[in-house]
């Protein structure tokens, strides 16, 4: 699995107990807000995984297909896996001003509350090598591998599977004591660890998820169209957004947390205690107009260490347009848009060219 893993240690029932209670200890000291342990066996993931790529569901995601079912294999994906550890990590910052107040302001950008900070890759996979150094100092060397969103793992699968939570009708994890505002994060590794067992839904008759998406990306409980998404739309579509939904979207700039807002579960999140998910450059509730002054040099500097540069600079301000289109008319807006009509980005022109005819029917 690793290319330090000789031999696989052969740990007996008692000595794996013992080690899984205390895998499950260190992680609370590392600052984890849960861990859990499943087995490898997704076939009914699976064939939910190929149901919704036969659809089409996962749009321009190439990815999700090009992967195929190894996802739904852990032993496929990283030879000899026996086991996952699946943590949580709580990323809402305190400090940031509400989502939905944010999102009562069409002149504010909504930034996705997951993107506010740091990026959370490095700061989830530096915390989970930190408990698999906990684990070597224990028992020695051992094969594993470490995925934060970063390889073609179904986490949320992986994570309800060892009773971290259970999948909420919105397709996200869930719990009764903290929400949906985490990380996921895995260890796979061939350790013969015991299992930790699933937590039985509780989302019951509530549809508050599915009713609150702006664009109907929630086509029936448990199901996600992708292509609806505003997440998909802004962060992973490359191209041009269609423009039935670019009026949908509002204000949001970088992903969406509606979905979230309106679960009746988020009335118990916890806030994170990670330093690096606080809000970095007032991305909380920024200006519009503030935002799309940003030349690509200023973006890149900005950026730095967070999630949403990779989404490169002309995305960015691809999203920023629509969300100016979308605000009520705006001289300062429309003042900002004619600034950028000739942008170098032909993507970014339409959204511009869009956004100032919808500026204008406003007047």
């Amino acid at each position: 699995m690793t290319d330090d893993a000789d031999t696989p240690p052969r740990l007996a029932p008692d000595e794996a107990d013992r080690l899984a209670a205390a895998i499950a200890r260190w992680g609370r000291e590392l600052g984890f807000d849960a861990i859990g342990i499943a087995d490898t066996d997704l076939a009914l993931e699976e064939t939910r995984l190929v149901e919704w790529l036969a659809a089409g569901r996962h749009g321009a995601m190439d990815y999700m297909a090009r992967h195929g079912t190894t996802r739904a294999r852990p032993a496929a994906l990283v030879p000899g896996t026996l086991r996952v550890i699946t943590a949580r990590l709580n990323y809402l910052p305190g400090d940031a001003v509400p989502g939905a107040a944010v999102l009562a302001q069409p002149n504010k950008a909504y930034v996705a509350r997951y993107a506010l900070g740091r990026d959370y890759h490095k700061v989830f996979r530096a915390r989970l090598q930190r408990l698999v150094l906990r684990i070597r100092e224990e028992i020695g060397e051992f094969g594993h591998r470490v995925f934060t969103d970063s390889a073609p793992v179904l986490e949320v699968a992986l994570a309800a599977k060892s009773g971290l939570g259970w999948r909420g009708k919105h397709t996200l994890l869930l719990t009764r004591d903290q929400g949906s505002w985490f990380f996921l994060g895995e260890i796979y590794t061939d350790l013969p660890l015991p299992t930790t067992a699933p937590q039985p839904a509780h989302c019951g008759s509530c549809r508050a998820c599915i009713d609150a998406c702006p664009t109907g990306a929630i086509v029936a409980p448990y199901e996600l169209d992708a292509r609806r998404c505003i997440s998909y739309l802004t962060i992973e579509l490359a191209g041009s957004i269609p423009e039935d939904l670019r009026p949908l979207i509002g204000n949001r700039i970088y992903g969406c947390d509606d979905c979230q807002l309106a679960c009746p579960w988020n009335r118990f999140a916890a806030m994170a205690t990670e330093p690096g998910f606080a809000v970095r450059h007032g991305l909380d509730a920024a200006d519009l107009v503030a935002l799309f002054a940003w030349t690509e040099a200023e973006f890149g500097r900005r950026m730095e260490g967070s999630a949403i540069r990779r989404i490169g600079f002309a995305r960015w301000s691809r999203n920023i347009a629509v969300a100016m289109g979308n605000a009520p008319c705006d001289p300062a807006i429309v003042a900002a848009l004619a600034a950028r009509a000739e942008d170098a980005s032909p993507m970014v022109r339409e959204h511009v060219a869009w956004a100032l005819a919808r500026q204008q029917a406003a007047r």
